[in-house]
């Protein structure tokens, strides 16, 4: 079970961080302000997925696509 509760983290991890580097390209392209605030200044992603959510939502959804494995494999895995 270890074994697979490893693959869930692993692709759960790769989906997640696909759907963040895609956000942040959105971000952007909106204006290099929006992408470099989503970097640095903690809530900006907020501001920006609720005022640009036509863009920033497909990407926003992969990022929470890709938690769900990602915790399930955390549960699954069990601590060491």
């Amino acid at each position: 079970m270890e074994l697979v509760g490893m693959a869930l983290i692993v692709v759960g991890a790769i989906v997640s961080l696909v759907g963040g580097i895609w956000f942040l390209i959105e971000a952007f392209k909106e204006s290099p302000l929006w992408g470099i605030g989503c970097i640095v200044v903690p809530l900006v992603s907020l501001f920006f997925l609720i005022l640009h959510w036509d863009r920033a939502g497909k990407p926003f959804l992969i990022q929470l696509a890709g938690a769900v494995p990602l915790i399930a494999g955390i549960f699954i895995a069990g601590p060491r």
